[in-house]
């Protein structure tokens, strides 16, 4: 009989070579986005909701959702759930609505279903770092346009970049990460024509829009025909639900079928979408928790104005943007006393010595201004 050894050929030398080798070089290059180690720290580096549900709300919830059959696959729960965003946010007639896993993957949706030869993304820096992320994984170019230095829109800039680049994609956070800059309206408008003038897609994201004066959907109401190039993008994530990972992507109808075929079935849970459409019956609550933060966050900007060596930016969201002599040393000084905030100061020039600070509550944020005093 032959035995095994005999018959099987000798294992030529390039299989062992390393199966790293079969990632992409990119990839491997790339740094992982970072998430902080927070345990045992006050953690005010994540734009998180402080305010948990009230006890009651709790209760309730953990038995609606031991309710939900967890042994199906998500079905007519979703429907309810795009039918209960849209009456939240009120998009005019005609437009419809999207659910991702967070606003994240719906960002990466948006780029591969534009990954046409040649396509390229383009958004103001400093800004969310999945804008540049997301293009250079699907292999688009992607094309940063710096803010002035007190963080306000380069629209001369912009609108250059929008000719010559003639992006598939502009994002514009609406207000920013991490600046917290709510941009000029009338700048806004005309790169958004600038930008349709082109065939290209705008994404207005409104990820903190739950703290903000106003937004974008109200002037899509007002000229619903000057916006079909324009979706709106919002999370679930500031509203008070960042640990149900829940995005939803509005525009118009047409549009949005041609982007949810990239989609994946079933990409949102029934207990996330359960989650949700209960705190969408609840609204009032969260709303309340979103006036707090706005009334903590003026009166952290009035308290760090008076904070000798610190400089505050005004805010639309739910940080504040602060120019330290030393963030590297501000950050560990923060740290060593139990306060967890990000150090924003290498992610880009214009953020040079830059912590963003998150607003926490009314006990959180008398932490943070002494840790921080105590720390410049």
């Amino acid at each position: 009989m032959t035995t095994l050894d005999q018959t099987t050929p000798a294992v030529p030398a390039a299989a062992h070579a390393s199966p790293l080798a079969r990632i992409r070089a990119d990839v491997r290059a790339m740094h992982a986005y970072a998430v902080q180690p927070a345990q045992g720290l006050l953690k005010l580096d994540a734009m998180e909701n402080p305010h948990r549900l009230p006890e009651d709300l709790q209760a309730r919830l953990g038995q609606r959702l031991g309710q939900v059959a967890v042994n199906r696959y998500p079905g007519a729960q979703l429907a309810q759930l795009r039918e209960a965003l849209l009456r939240h946010a009120g998009p005019p007639a005609g437009w419809s609505l999207m659910l991702g896993n967070g606003s994240d993957e719906l960002i990466s949706l948006l780029v591969l279903a534009c990954g046409l030869p040649g396509a390229s993304v383009l958004a103001p820096e400093p800004g969310f770092v999945m804008y540049a992320m997301s293009a250079r994984l699907q292999g688009l170019g992607y094309h940063g346009v710096p803010l002035r230095a007190d963080f306000s829109l380069d629209e001369a800039a912009l609108l250059r970049a929008i000719e010559r680049e003639r992006p598939a994609l502009l994002f514009l956070a609406y207000p920013n990460n991490p600046t917290g800059t709510l941009w000029d309206t009338a700048a806004i408008a005309r790169a958004i024509a600038a930008q349709g003038a082109h065939g290209g897609l705008v994404v207005m994201d409104e990820a903190y829009q739950p703290f903000a004066a106003c937004s974008w959907i109200e002037r899509v109401r007002e000229r619903p025909e000057a916006h079909r190039h324009v979706l709106v993008l919002r999370t679930l994530s500031k509203f008070g639900l960042a640990g149900i990972r829940l995005g939803y992507l509005m525009g118009d109808a047409a549009l949005i079928a041609e982007i949810d075929k990239v989609r994946p079935p079933y990409n949102v849970s029934v207990l996330n979408a359960e989650c949700a459409l209960f705190a969408l019956e609840h609204e009032a609550v969260f709303a309340a928790q979103a006036q707090d933060i706005r009334a903590q966050r003026a009166r952290l900007i009035e308290a760090l104005a008076q904070m000798p060596g610190v400089q505050a930016y005004p805010s639309e969201a739910n940080m504040i943007l602060v120019r330290v002599p030393d963030a590297a040393r501000a950050f560990e000084g923060m740290r060593s006393k139990g306060v967890l905030v990000k150090n924003v100061s290498t992610m880009h020039p214009l953020l040079a010595n830059c912590l963003r600070l998150t607003v926490g509550t009314a006990e959180e944020n008398t932490a943070m201004l002494q840790s921080l005093s105590a720390s410049i």
